[in-house]
């Protein structure tokens, strides 16, 4: 009999893992993945297109996962971006400022005309959702790549 219950609690210990493991695995994959992009980034990067009306909402929301290592170019918003971290390790950075290492849970308000770049940490895959806001002040403007010795440069 203490065999059985042993047997059984051990089985029912695994079965509760193993679900908590593929819910752990799948929760963070809340929108598509999307169409992979090139223009404006380094690295493999896809963008899922969330929100696009524009003209009723001045605003646009996207997904956008990074592979290991991949990142935005340096760009400005002139009515300013809001980042949602998701899921994995990223890197966000301002123009002359130091690198802030990003995970799931942090929010990056980006100031209208701030010059910055996000991406993936170099170990992990990054998935944020992004928010450009005030869409009637313009579209992004882009600056050229992050260099690898600006991308490593842990000031």
């Amino acid at each position: 009999m203490k065999t059985i219950t042993l047997y059984s609690i051990i089985i029912s210990s695994l079965v509760l893992l193993t679900s908590c493991s593929q819910t752990e695995q799948t929760s963070n994959k809340i929108f598509e993945k999307g169409q992979k992009v090139t223009q404006n980034f380094t690295g493999e990067t896809w963008v899922q297109m969330l929100t696009v009306d524009g003209e009723n909402f001045d605003a646009m929301s996207y997904n956008v996962t990074f592979a290991a290592g991949s990142r935005t170019y340096w760009h400005s918003h002139p009515g300013g971006q809001i980042l949602y971290c998701l899921s994995g390790e990223g890197r966000y950075q301002e123009k002359d400022g130091a690198i802030r290492s990003l995970k799931a849970g942090d929010v990056i308000e980006i100031k209208p005309d701030v010059v910055h770049w996000h991406g993936a940490g170099p170990d992990m895959e990054f998935v944020h959702l992004g928010i450009s806001t005030r869409l009637s002040e313009g579209p992004a403007n882009w600056y050229g790549p992050v260099t690898d010795e600006e991308y490593n440069n842990q000031k």
